[in-house]
């Protein structure tokens, strides 16, 4: 395959970087459809050349790697209508005229068309709010707990691996490889191989995952080790990300301001958490996933802005803030709930492993820090980093592991998972078929052992902890904003 740059702009590093990414063999061509301009590049392969415009309007980004031959003769079918092209580059021309909402740089650059009806959430009817009660379980993750107010989920905090995929497609559009991966994972390591709670200790729920599903430096909670809890709400980090848009007209919380938001809590957790460890599935993946989940699924769109725009209440609404006065907003634990009158993702834009993946990336570019390991040694500012080829037993390097963060990440999983389980092989079968099927095109190495004495000088290694541990002498504490 070639890539021609045929009018280089400012942008072509991004692309060419996303690009490498996605083009591993030309049977998975793309998951990204939308080009950042309609005269910046061409692909050409054996077959024949394509336009940016074909690729736009041909390509489904939920499909690409479950059916890679639909994708690539989808991208066979050339648009006829001329009168449509036209239209079509007015429109991404006038588009990208204006600040680009989700993030300058950030894919896709030209999202679908809005479809009101198919990107409807409703949060009315058997949807309506409902506070949790007594025993409901309500955790870290306030796209979870939404859905179980809203009853998308369970109520009570529990799901299976099913209800798992079909309501976090349902009201966010994350799509189901992705959701899949996440609910199999979710009950086979913290749960009881059938489903798992959004909350809940130890191999019940997620609030026990600390370093093998739940990981420190997150946007808004509390690192556990730090404050005693991974569930508190922290008032200087809530104020960091809610003031970096201070005009409420204008306000929008994209990648942009995220991946600058991230680079802030990844140090913080450096300069004020002794047991700070920064680890290859959770810190690499799963770290970057609560930042960049705040937008890919909260922000709402809509005709004018079918990227989706992330302001003010909506935040507030997904975070469970409460009140009118700026200066003194205060947080109800569990209250998470959507908006009124909230669009998802349209269903051919899903959210995808891979569309993550590319996401991680375009964090990297800025925050270079979140592709490599590390951890303090049991005080704050002595973080070192863990060479990945020492982790590995030379199965990566450093320089790999960067560059194909998924397949380092997939390969430590499962050669750790069975240790830390203690599961046996055919019981993990489900969660290493999705690992195996997430991975297929990218002729991922795989790790025969993880070099466990490399994690031994980080005092804060575990696989399971919380939602509640000690505190780390020498942890530096914030206000918790009540």
């Amino acid at each position: 395959m070639i890539v021609s740059i045929v009018h280089p702009t400012s942008n072509d590093r991004i692309l060419i970087a996303h690009l490498d990414l996605l083009f591993h063999n030309s049977r998975a061509l793309f998951f990204v459809c939308y080009s950042l301009d309609l005269t910046i590049f061409r692909i050409t392969t054996k077959m024949k050349t394509f336009t940016t415009v074909a690729i736009s309007a041909a390509f489904l980004a939920s499909n690409v790697h479950a059916f890679p031959t639909m994708a690539m003769d989808a991208l066979t079918e050339p648009l006829k209508a001329d009168a449509f092209n036209v239209k079509r580059t007015a429109e991404i021309h006038a588009r990208q005229g204006a600040a680009p909402p989700q993030g300058a740089g950030a894919l896709p650059a030209v999202p679908p068309p809005f479809d009101a009806k198919a990107q409807y959430v409703s949060n009315k009817g058997k949807y309506k709010f409902v506070p949790p009660g007594p025993g409901d379980a309500r955790g870290e993750c306030p796209g979870l707990n939404a859905l179980a107010n809203h009853n998308y989920l369970p109520h009570n905090g529990y799901a299976t691996i099913q209800q798992f995929i079909d309501a976090t497609n349902t009201g966010f559009g994350m799509a189901k490889d992705l959701g899949g991966f996440l609910a199999l994972y979710g009950a086979l390591v913290d749960g009881n191989l059938l489903g798992w709670s959004i909350n809940g200790g130890p191999h019940i729920g997620i609030g026990g995952s600390h370093n093998n599903y739940e990981a420190d430096s997150s946007p808004l909670k509390s690192d556990l080790n730090q404050y005693g809890s991974n569930q508190k709400l922290i008032k200087d980090q809530f104020y960091s990300l809610y003031n970096r848009q201070p005009d409420a007209a204008t306000a929008n919380y994209n990648l942009e301001v995220l991946r600058d938001f991230r680079k802030e809590r990844y140090y913080e957790s450096i300069q004020k958490n002794p047991y700070y460890s920064y680890l290859p599935f959770t810190g690499i993946e799963v770290s970057q996933a609560a930042f960049t989940f705040i937008y890919r699924f909260m922000s709402n769109k809509s005709a004018e802005n079918p990227e989706g725009v992330l302001n003010k209440d909506v935040l507030k609404s997904f975070m469970a803030i409460y009140g009118d006065d700026e200066e003194n907003l205060h947080w109800k634990r569990g209250y998470e709930r959507f908006p009124d009158n909230f669009y998802k993702r349209n269903p051919t834009d899903e959210y995808s492993i891979p569309y993550f993946e590319a996401d991680i990336l375009y964090f990297a570019e800025t925050v270079p820090e979140v592709l490599e390991l590390g951890c303090n040694h049991g005080a704050v500012n002595t973080f070192n980093t863990i060479d990945a080829a020492t982790l590995s037993n030379g199965a990566y390097t450093a320089e790999q592991a960067a560059k194909n963060p998924l397949c380092f990440a997939s390969a430590f999983a499962k050669v750790e998972i069975p240790l830390i389980t203690g599961l046996s092989n055919s019981q993990l079968k489900p969660v290493f078929d999705s690992l195996n099927t997430l991975t297929s095109n990218m002729n991922c190495a795989s790790i025969g052992s993880v070099n466990q004495s490399a994690l031994t000088a980080c005092p804060g290694f575990s696989f399971y902890g919380g939602p509640t541990g000690p505190v780390a002498k020498g942890a530096i504490q914030d206000p918790v904003l009540n």
